[in-house]
Order: C-alpha cells, then structure tokens, then sequence
C-alpha cells in the first residue's frame, strides 16, 4: 500500500513561535559562518579620521560641526551602507561575547556539541582581544572612540563591555562543571593560544576561572569609585573618567555581586552595594533614569534603561535585594508606558535629546527580549511585550541570507549587519528565548504526563 504524500490535516500542526525562532537562530548560524566575524559598525561613520575630526568639532562648536557632520547624517538616514567608505570592517569583543552565550544556550537547549565548541572558540578569541596593556583581563572597543569629554584610545576597558564578557566565560564554565559533576567531563581542541602555555582545553574550567577571577580583580580595582553619599558610589566608566554614568555603575554593580557570591569574597560585595545604591538613589521619580548624573546626557532612551533593569533583575535574582524588584517595579511601569510605540514595539526614546535618523533599532528589540525573559514572572504584563516582539522580529527583520535587519529607517531598512550593533545580540536573546520555551513545552509534556496516570490510576 502506497502511504498518503499528502497527511490529515491534524498532522501538519502550524510551527510556533519557538519552532520559528529555532528555524532563525539555524539559518543566522549558517549566515555567521559564511559572513565571517568581523563587521562594520554602528560607529564606522565616525572611527575613521574624517568621521571623528567631524564629532569631535561637533562637540567644540556646535554650529560649525553641524554643518561638518551633516554628510554622515544624510549617509545615515538615506545610504548607510556608506559607512564602509569610512571605515573598514573589526572584531568586536562585546559581539564575541554575545556569541558565546548565545551559542551556549543553543548546547543548553539541544546538547549538540557543536554549539558548545562554537562557543569556546569566541571564548578563545575573547582571550586574544583582551586590552594588553592592562595587567588584569579586561576588553573595550577596537576603535578609538570620540566622545563629549574627549577620545577613548582603543584597547581602552570599558565597565560596558568586560561584564558581558565575565557572563560568557561564566556561563560555559558552568556548563563544564556541571558535566563533570554529572560524570560526563567534556573535552575540546587546544585552542591556537593555548598550545604551548600548558593551560590545554582538555581541562578548560581552570583556566576559564582563573580569567573570571582576574575580570573580578579588575573591576574592583582598575575601575573606580567615587563617593556620593554616604551609601552610595559612582564608579568610573574606563579606569580613566571621573563616573556617573548610571548604566556603568548598574554594570559593576552586577559584576561583583556574581564575583561576590562566585568567590565567596564580601569586599566585592561592599563595592557592588555602593554602586548599586547610587543606581537606586538616581531613578526618577517617574521610575526612569537618566543617562548619566551630569546634567547634560539626561535622556532616557531604551537599551540603556535595559541595561540597568537587567542589572537590577540579576541582582535581585543572585542576593533577593528588595530595593531592586522595588525599583524595578517602577521601572516596568515606566518602561512600558513610554518607551513603546502604539504598535506595542520598542521605540528609540521617550524624548529624543537630538533627531535620529531611524525609527525602530534592533538593539532595542534585542534587549527588550532578553529584559522580558528575565523579569515576566514578577511582572506578567512583559510577557505580552515579550511575544509581540519576538513576532515582530520573526515578520519583519529576517533577511534571506539568514542575518538581520540593523535599523527601520523613516525610508527604508539599514540592512548593513553590524556584530556589534544588534546581531549578536538578537542572537543570544532569540538563544535564550529558545531555551526558555524549551523548558516550558518539556514542563508541560511532564505535567500532561503525570495527569494522565493519575487519571489512568483512578
């Protein structure tokens, strides 16, 4: 008997959303092998020696450097894949670190090995770009960067950039001593930089930990603190500025209170609760907070007020702090209620402090989804935030090559894909979004099971 080609209906169940994502994140990785790993960047229109001459007259005189900086803006809003006249394409190490986690989920989710090795070759290659100069491991951009107070030399460390990088070693080093513990020790390829120094992958959690506790060494130190009260404390942004960007404190603030509990050492918790007092003492009224305490960057955009939320929610999550899922409870309030769009999406700003050139930035989307995954059992209203996101990155931001769109400009898409500047980040989100609905389908498979010889016993 020949069988039917063509199955009921009842059989060829719709995908969901999970099924998609999976399907995304298979296509995305196929794309990042063929792509290659380094990009141009959100910042290549200004890390070349026009595009940073223009931003620094810009922040000198601001007339004057307007006109200079109106053709990268025009290049912005109407051709941005110009910026590859700018600049030419880097290795970041934020986006390694990404990476690393993302594809750790994936091993979390599927336990095919070969997400793993894919994740400890951006753990190798975070090895590699670490800032020399600096004795403990530490990262920051791979371009000098221009700013309001001057130019940050590349290679220089950045309290934005090395706890996303403590997270991505931490996270594979569980994985590791989780099998071993389980009986099952994992074994992997030398990695190029190791051969010869006698620290081989085949036992890579103690190297792996040793660089964790020099990140921790170096936030604690290298890094550095500023008194605001007699609670709290600013902490500096490199080990150069003087502080009082609210996103840098909640990112050390995180960093040590994990090395707090990691190492068992209470000093780290000292510095963490100062600073993360001072994040706790500067949100507004209003539940937001402002970029920084300076009374000049005091916009309230998206991915930063993210950052400091998923700082809080890890916080809470490690210690139980109630001042954090009090703040946080204001801070969801006000997150939702003016930092989305009619359409229920992320927007840029809740008042834009300057005219941008794009409507919607897949940063945000990025962020907004991992900032739900963490917080929509305490606050369930994220949850429909949640879906109407990861929906709308499924409809609208999938490129046929398998990447994602960077920008919805106010004409068109900026499709130029930039590792630093929201792939690797909407990666490691959709991978965590995945592995969350994985563990939820097998709950409830486990919960239908167990009702069915329950009602088969009775």
């Amino acid at each position: 008997m020949i069988s039917d080609p063509y199955p009921p209906s009842s059989v060829l169940r719709p995908l969901s959303v999970a099924d998609k994502v999976s399907d995304v994140l298979a296509d995305f990785t196929e794309w990042l092998a063929l792509y290659g790993e380094t990009s141009w960047d959100h910042q290549s229109f200004y890390a070349g020696s026009y595009g940073m001459a223009a931003k620094a007259l810009y922040y000198r005189h601001r007339i004057l450097g307007t006109a200079v900086v109106a053709p990268i803006i025009l290049s912005e809003a109407f051709v941005p894949s110009a910026r590859k006249l700018f600049h030419h394409p880097l290795r970041f190490p934020i986006a390694d670190a990404h990476y690393a986690m993302g594809f750790a989920f994936l091993y979390e989710t599927t336990s095919d090995s070969a997400h793993l090795e894919r994740a400890v070759h951006f753990l190798n290659a975070l090895r590699e770009s670490r800032c020399i100069q600096f004795k403990e491991y530490c990262w920051g951009y791979p371009f000098d960067w221009v700013t309001r107070n001057g130019i940050l030399k590349e290679q220089t460390p950045l309290i934005t950039t090395t706890p996303y990088v403590y997270e991505a070693f931490l996270q594979v080093y569980e994985i590791f001593e989780q099998k071993k513990s389980e009986g099952e020790p994992l074994t992997l390829a030398l990695s190029p930089s190791s051969k010869g120094r006698g620290d081989s992958l085949m036992e890579p959690a103690r190297a792996w930990k040793q660089i964790l506790e020099s990140i921790a060494r170096h936030a604690a130190s290298d890094i550095k603190d500023f008194r605001i009260s007699d609670t709290a404390s600013s902490c500096s942004y490199t080990p150069f500025d003087g502080g009082g960007v609210i996103n840098a404190a909640a990112y050390r603030a995180f960093l040590l209170t994990s090395a707090s509990r990691f190492f068992f050492n209470d000093d780290y918790w000292k510095t963490a609760e100062r600073n993360l007092n001072f994040v706790l003492e500067n949100q507004n009224r209003d539940g937001s907070w402002y970029y920084a305490v300076d009374g000049v960057r005091d916009f309230v955009d998206h991915y930063h007020t993210c950052f400091v939320m998923k700082a809080l929610a890890k916080i809470h999550a490690l210690t139980g702090h109630e001042g954090c899922l009090e703040a946080l409870s204001k801070g969801v309030a006000y997150y939702l209620e003016n930092l989305f769009d009619g359409d229920g999406l992320p927007k840029p700003f809740s008042k834009a402090p300057r005219l941008t050139v794009y409507k919607r930035e897949l940063y945000d989307s990025a962020e907004c989804i991992n900032l739900c995954l963490l917080l929509r059992d305490h606050f369930p209203k994220l949850e429909k935030t949640l879906e109407t996101v990861v929906r709308e990155i499924l409809k609208n931001w999938i490129k046929r090559d398998g990447s994602f769109r960077s920008r919805r400009l106010h004409f068109g898409w900026d499709n130029v894909p930039m590792h630093r500047w929201g792939q690797s980040q909407m990666f490691r989100s959709l991978a965590f979004y995945l592995r969350e609905a994985r563990k939820t389908e097998s709950c409830l498979r486990l919960r239908r099971a167990y009702g069915s010889e329950r009602n088969s016993e009775n």
